[in-house]
């Protein structure tokens, strides 16, 4: 037994990992020496180890078992510091105080750690101060290991025991031990003061060095904005303040700061791709790379329009950069034209440039797959048309005409392929003729559409590359007219005529109109009554159909007419100054002035015949300038020239619709503007009447009793008219002339006044005498007929007894007892 059982102090290591041991045998004295297997006896045979062997014995007491792997280090044999022993909770306050915070706001019971805990912190304290003092690596990692199997044994034993307590990690998180970025990340972050700090140096002297730093900093706040995590920065951005100032200093000084580091004045105006032989620009490749692709990713985070419209002057400066990174490009374009489509006026307008600069400087390889994208944003964004979006559709039109203009060969193709796609939704309306496919024609997206190629092929009128598409469009939008020509779809009609004016007057090419405006004159009964009135007129420009109801009223016939007269006088103006204007207009005349004899609406009639006088002047015109023509009609260069000449001269036609049409711009504008429409104060007084009236008072009877006393005698007429006339009370006398009221009318007057209106007054009285005269002289004679019946009539009049005549004395109101007491006698 004293052979076998020799001192630890003597055993190798193989030794010592090769031998059983038995916990009970081993008492508390042999076990103390453990931690000196790492003295200074065996560090000569542990040098000749290997790495292999030591990661082998490790292995080996990794498969012993956990009670005979028990080592305890007595507790005095670790010397303690003289400082005051802190808690946990004040370490991890001190080393982390950010997972402090969170642990204190979300249980302060987390904070409450047992004495059990500290102290076996100080016993694991103790250990590694033992650690450190010894120099033999190999060593070193056997009693880590050693220590990490009593510390996992005694983590068993307290979670055993019911583990009441919160177990944290055995080390906490050391600064110094974590990686670089997650450092700079929790302990420099960007405030307010290092935001001005830079502002003030990429003003003063810009480097390459402070644009990377606000490179980086513009990188943390777009972190931010749009609220990525994992991604790790070199700054952090805490608060809106410094959030906006680190946006603000990228915006106002990136820009100037490169055209000082890379020597280019004019980076804002130059037309074509950056130099890449720049040689600091290869300094900068990678940081203004990332730089463009934050921006980007800003815009899709900010919703405010004025901060957008910010960032896209930005770009718009930037865009020769962009186009020397084609991945970046397309993303830029891709957003411009999202930005184009659906954003407010100025950001759609500012977009647009940034796409038009762009497109330009990469033509080859932009222009196809931008006009592809345009388009069907553009058919995306034109379902719904109302005032408020009609002014930014017209803005979609005409950008993305430009767009088309740029390659007329590119431009054939798309728009062959696009107009062939409306004629085949035509063709399919008219063959099976149902609501399904008629709605794929009659709806905002196909009008629209139409608009947009007729602004194109009208704006290209010196290219012949697109001239051949105008017979395929014009016979789409006729085909348009014809498939349901009902005064329900009057507003379609009008657009698409519109659209066929456009054609004709810039394209120099003869287009029937007329029968389609015409037409509207026979589908209608303007002579109806209208069973309903409403006084809000109705907008054409944003309608394509009217309802039943809306038909019945009388704002329906007269938004017609109003339309029929535009449109009329603007088809006879683009032909006011050809040589066939009087046979052109003919047929029209003769229906237009049957429609006048027909109308009984008097405002109807009068703007008919205003367009018919005016036609007819013009008429003339062209007629008396033909007889002076000496070349034959076949001579289309002599006819051209004549025509021209007319133009110049001023048809009276073109003369009157340039003031009409200064007018109606004019109207319209103000309607747009709503400067003639009445603003209603909502303050408006109002009536309040009691819901009870009150009962009249004995007071208020005797006053309304008191508005029938009078004095006069005309209120005891009917009792005294049929008195005897010795009973009838004696009537008062008539007042004087001068007592009369009407002499305290004239007491104003002077004397000469007066005498002046009696002179006035006998004047009117001979004046109206000899009238009396002239008109008994006048007087019609009885025709033959009634000769006879006038001629008894006298008669009966002579034979009665004249006693009117005696009784001439006598009152008025006399006459009727006087004749009946003669009848008595």
């Amino acid at each position: 037994m004293a052979s076998t059982k020799r001192k630890l102090a003597d055993l190798s290591v193989d030794e010592f990992m090769s031998g059983d041991f038995d916990s009970d045998d081993s008492s508390s004295s042999e076990r103390a020496p453990v931690p000196e297997v790492k003295g200074k006896k065996n560090k000569k045979k542990k040098k000749g180890k290997t790495s292999t062997e030591n990661t082998a014995s490790v292995k080996k007491q990794e498969k012993l078992p956990k009670k005979s792997m028990k080592v305890s280090v007595p507790k005095g044999d670790t010397p303690k510091s003289g400082k005051s022993k802190q808690s946990l909770a004040e370490k991890l306050k001190e080393a982390d105080p950010e997972f402090y915070k969170f642990l204190e706001s979300e249980d302060k019971k987390l904070l409450e750690f047992d004495e059990d805990v500290d102290d076996e912190e100080d016993d694991e304290d103790s250990e590694d101060m033992g650690d450190d003092s010894e120099e033999d690596e190999d060593g070193k990692d056997l009693e880590d290991a050693l220590l990490a199997q009593s510390s996992g044994e005694s983590s068993d034993d307290d979670s055993e025991g019911g583990g009441k307590f919160h177990k944290l990690p055995d080390k906490l998180e050391d600064d110094n031990k974590r990686p670089r970025s997650a450092v700079i990340n929790r302990s420099r972050s960007t405030n307010l003061e290092d935001g001005q700090d830079m502002v003030k140096s990429i003003e003063s002297s810009p480097n390459i060095t402070v644009l990377r730093e606000a490179i980086s900093a513009f990188k943390a706040a777009v972190r931010k904005a749009s609220e990525k995590q994992g991604e790790t920065t070199k700054y952090k951005v805490v608060g809106s303040t410094v959030f906006n100032d680190v946006v603000r200093l990228c915006l106002m000084g990136v820009v100037p700061a490169l055209q000082g580091i890379l020597k280019v004045p004019d980076l804002p105006q130059q037309q074509t791709p950056f130099s890449a032989q720049n040689a600091k620009w290869k300094k900068l490749r990678v940081d203004m790379k990332s730089y463009m692709a934050d921006l980007l990713t800003l815009l899709s985070a900010l919703s405010d329009a004025a901060m957008l419209n910010v960032i896209l002057k930005h770009i718009h400066k930037l865009v020769s950069m962009y186009a020397m990174f084609p991945k970046l490009a397309r993303l830029l374009m891709k957003k411009m034209i999202l930005l184009w489509s659906t954003g407010e006026e100025t950001t759609r307008v500012l977009a647009f440039l940034c796409i038009n600069k762009l497109v330009r400087m990469l033509q080859e390889a932009m222009l196809e797959p931008c006009m592809k994208q345009m388009y069907m944003a553009y058919v995306k964004n034109v379902k719904f048309t109302s005032p408020t979006t009609l002014p930014l559709i017209n803005f979609m039109q005409r950008s993305l005409v430009e767009v088309f203009l740029l390659d007329s060969v590119l431009a054939y193709q798309y728009a062959f392929i696009y107009i062939r796609q409306l004629a085949i939704h035509l063709r399919n309306a008219i063959t099976v003729k149902k609501k399904d496919t008629c709605q794929a024609v009659y709806n905002w997206q196909f009008v629209h559409c139409v608009e947009l190629w007729a602004c194109l092929l009208s704006a290209s009128q010196s290219d012949d590359v697109l001239q051949p598409l105008i017979y395929p469009l014009t016979q789409t939008i006729i085909g348009t007219i014809k498939l349901l020509p009902s005064p329900r779809y009057f507003p379609l009609r009008f657009h698409c005529v519109r659209c066929l004016n456009t054609l004709s007057k810039s394209t120099r090419t003869f287009i029937p109109v007329l029968p389609f405006l015409l037409e509207v004159f026979e589908l209608t009964d303007f002579n109806k009554k209208h069973k309903s009135v409403s006084f809000k007129p109705f907008n054409f420009a944003c309608i394509l159909k009217f309802s039943k109801k809306q038909q019945e009223e009388k704002v329906f016939k007269d938004g017609l007419v109003d339309q029929l007269y535009e449109l009329l006088l603007e088809h006879f103006n683009i032909h006011a100054a050809s040589i066939g204007f009087p046979e052109l207009v003919l047929p029209a005349m003769l229906q237009l002035k049957e429609f006048l004899k027909k109308c009984k609406i008097a405002n109807y009639c009068k703007q008919i015949r205003q367009i018919v006088d005016k036609v007819e002047e013009n008429v003339k015109f062209i007629t008396q300038r033909r007889k002076a023509v000496t070349f034959a009609i076949s001579d289309t260069k002599s006819v051209d020239a004549w025509q021209r000449q007319c133009s110049a001269a001023g048809a009276p036609l073109t003369k009157f619709y340039t003031g009409w049409r200064k007018l109606r711009d004019r109207e319209l504008q103000h309607e747009i503007a709503g400067k003639d429409r009445i603003s209603l104060d909502d303050n408006i007084p109002t009536i309040e009447r009691p819901k009870v009236l009150p009962k009249a008072t004995a007071e208020d009877r005797k006053k309304f009793s008191e508005l029938f006393d009078s004095d006069s005698d005309d209120s005891n007429d009917d009792e005294t008219r049929f008195l005897p006339r010795k009973e009838r009370p004696a009537k008062k006398q008539k007042t004087a002339p001068g007592d009369s009221e009407d002499s305290q009318d004239y007491s104003d007057f002077d004397s000469d006044d007066l005498e002046q209106l009696a002179q006035s007054a006998s004047e009117n009285d001979e004046d109206d005498s000899e009238d009396d005269d002239e008109d008994d002289d006048e007087e019609p004679q009885p025709t033959r007929g009634k000769q006879k019946k006038f001629a008894n009539k006298q008669q009966k009049q002579t034979s009665k007894p004249k006693q009117m005549d005696d009784d001439s004395d006598l009152d008025l109101d006399d006459v009727v007892e006087d004749f009946e007491m003669s009848d008595s006698d």
